[in-house]
């Protein structure tokens, strides 16, 4: 069913915009092009945009679910945590020091930068004693920091900084295929990989004495799925920029359709980020047409209210 509505939010997502296409004009255009106008803005600006779109969706969506069983913790995401925040300050760095730096290696830079962002936010929480508010509160305040040395490096480096403003804005407008073929390995050997290793989240969410009676060795693991979750989210900031709170939503509603069992939440968590994204980009082009909202912000203005209903639900429950 839900690859059923990611097939119609993509087909969706290509056929709206300043020139209206109709469905099957757009299916042509994908699977038999030709020479046309349709044809050519589908195939150099639409589409690449929706496969965008779906590569970001699905590594957010899979991070956090990624996050929440290894920590335990509902309310971890990679934009809660501060990881966006960290790899758009290593995207940004890269930008302004290392200019001539190849694209695959930009991905890796973001990674450093989302990693050492997720071990900040989980050290100042050890500091004062982890609880799944605390962790929330620690990472938004790290991304606030980080926030803040990004911006300082833009006001400081201004003309080296601004090739980098268009891969940090949080939207989908202008990418390409090059944005396609940047992220596109990354995402789907980690997504490989995160179903692979399904069952392992399955035996680590179960708490750490179950796990290790299992024999699983419960540090390892945990450093395996957080390396693979950093990663997802890391390859999707290097394209779309921090998008946040998406997320923190995919896995719930995932949950809500099929259960606890990650082997089942992990693709549904994929299909789910997908489409909120392309549907959200169709958003975007629609509210203020013909100019675009930034689609991170149509993200943040359903997903905010959402991070609120959690964290007051886990206060009640404690």
């Amino acid at each position: 069913m839900m690859l059923i509505v990611v097939t119609l939010a993509l087909l969706t997502s290509v056929s709206v915009g300043a020139a209206g296409i109709g469905l099957l004009e757009v299916w042509r255009s994908v699977f038999a092009p030709d020479d046309s106008v349709n044809s050519l803005i589908v195939q150099t600006l639409r589409l690449p945009r929706a496969l965008v779109a779906v590569l970001v969706g699905s590594s957010l969506g899979v991070a956090a679910a990624l996050l929440q069983s290894v920590t335990r913790n509902p309310l971890a995401s990679p934009g809660i945590l501060g990881v966006n925040a960290g790899a758009a300050l290593g995207i940004l760095i890269g930008a302004v020091f290392l200019p001539n730096l190849p694209g695959a290696l930009l991905v890796l830079l973001a990674f450093a930068g989302g990693l050492g962002a997720a071990l900040l936010t989980y050290s100042v929480t050890a500091a004062v004693g982890i609880t799944p508010v605390r962790l929330a509160l620690s990472g938004v305040a790290v991304a606030a920091l980080l926030g803040a040395l990004a911006s300082g490096i833009q006001i400081l480096f201004e003309e080296r900084a601004r090739g980098a403003l268009f891969s940090l804005s949080g939207s989908l407008a202008g990418r390409t295929w090059q944005h396609v073929e940047l992220a596109a390995p990354w995402v789907i050997v980690c997504l490989l990989l995160a179903l692979a290793s399904s069952q392992l989240v399955n035996l680590v969410a179960l708490g750490d004495d179950v796990a290790r009676g299992l024999g699983v060795n419960v540090g390892l693991v945990r450093l395996w799925l957080a390396g693979i979750a950093v990663l997802m989210a890391s390859a999707a900031t290097s394209v779309a920029g921090p998008i946040g709170f998406l997320g923190l939503m995919s896995p719930h509603l995932a949950r809500g359709i099929v259960g606890a069992d990650n082997r089942l939440v992990i693709p549904m968590s994929a299909l789910i980020g997908s489409s909120i994204l392309l549907l959200a980009d169709v958003g975007a082009r629609v509210v203020d047409a013909p100019g675009e909202t930034p689609v991170g912000i149509l993200i943040t203005a359903i997903g905010a209210p959402f991070f609120v209903y959690l964290a007051r639900k886990i206060g009640r429950e404690r």
